[in-house]
């Protein structure tokens, strides 16, 4: 049996260096090739595709705002600043953003749904259904139709939850709310369509909910008294702890009322 051959050490150094010059050149083919492909301009961005319930965004306004912020081509673009960037347009609520080979991006859009104004009237300030705070042009929005909410706006989901919780309660008594607010200092008043203002004082949902079903349970028959009914309220006051003031058109008295 022959032994097998021994290459001397400058031989297999030679072949170890021939080997790896081989896979640099290898290496730095794919990486030229790849380089090439990269920057070819058949990969750049050529349109955007457009889905999803958009009525207040347009191919101007997603032009003006987002193709001069996106940067790279098919390969290289950064999808979650892309998204970024539709997102930043007024009535955006949310993105999502994908590539369509071999050149195009795909974006379904979501808008904002305004429940409420928020804040001071007109100033271009809504609350979604999310109770998220967001601004736009005022005059895109049919602002009749909405209630104002207003409070601190890290607490703008809890006002729309209270108003959301509060309200049938003010119908059930053919009592529509204009305004709601929660003050700095946590305390709740409203505002009738009426004009009528009830302070509503502090509380929970749950709290508020009891303090307004005692209210309306005696205020038709307290009005009643004084030959009014509860279309007459003008103020009323429910931070008392055993009872409410009340106010009705055409009676000057202001009368402290225990409840039952």
């Amino acid at each position: 049996m022959k032994k097998p051959i021994v290459l001397p050490m400058d031989v297999r150094l030679m072949q170890w260096t021939s080997v790896l010059m081989f896979g640099l050149a290898f290496v730095m083919c794919v990486a030229s090739g790849m380089g090439w492909l990269l920057r070819h301009p058949v990969f750049s961005i050529q349109g955007i595709t457009v889905r999803g319930d958009v009525t207040h965004s347009n191919v101007v306004t997603l032009r003006a705002n987002v193709v001069p912020q996106l940067s790279g081509n098919f390969f290289t673009l950064n999808l979650f600043q892309a998204r970024q960037a539709f997102e930043q347009i007024p009535w955006i609520r949310t993105a999502l953003v994908r590539r369509e080979f071999p050149n195009r991006l795909a974006v379904t859009l979501e808008e904002f749904q305004p429940v409420a104004q928020w804040g001071v009237e007109g100033d271009g300030k809504f609350l979604s259904a999310e109770g998220a705070v967001f601004e736009v042009n005022a005059d895109d929005v049919d602002i009749d139709t909405l209630p104002t909410l207003k409070g601190p706006e890290s607490q703008a989901k809890l006002v729309l939850e209270m108003y959301k919780h509060i309200k049938p309660m003010f119908a059930k008594m053919d009592m529509n709310i204009e305004k709601l607010e929660l003050s700095q200092r946590g305390s709740w008043s409203a505002q009738l369509e009426t004009g009528a203002i009830v302070e509503l004082g502090h509380g929970s949902l749950p709290e508020m909910g009891e303090r307004l079903q005692l209210f309306f349970k005696t205020l038709t028959q307290v009005a009643s008294r004084y030959g009014r009914t509860a279309a007459s309220l003008l103020s009323a006051d429910l931070r008392y702890e055993s009872g409410y003031a009340l106010r009705l058109r055409g009676v000057s008295t202001l009368e402290s009322l225990k409840k039952p």
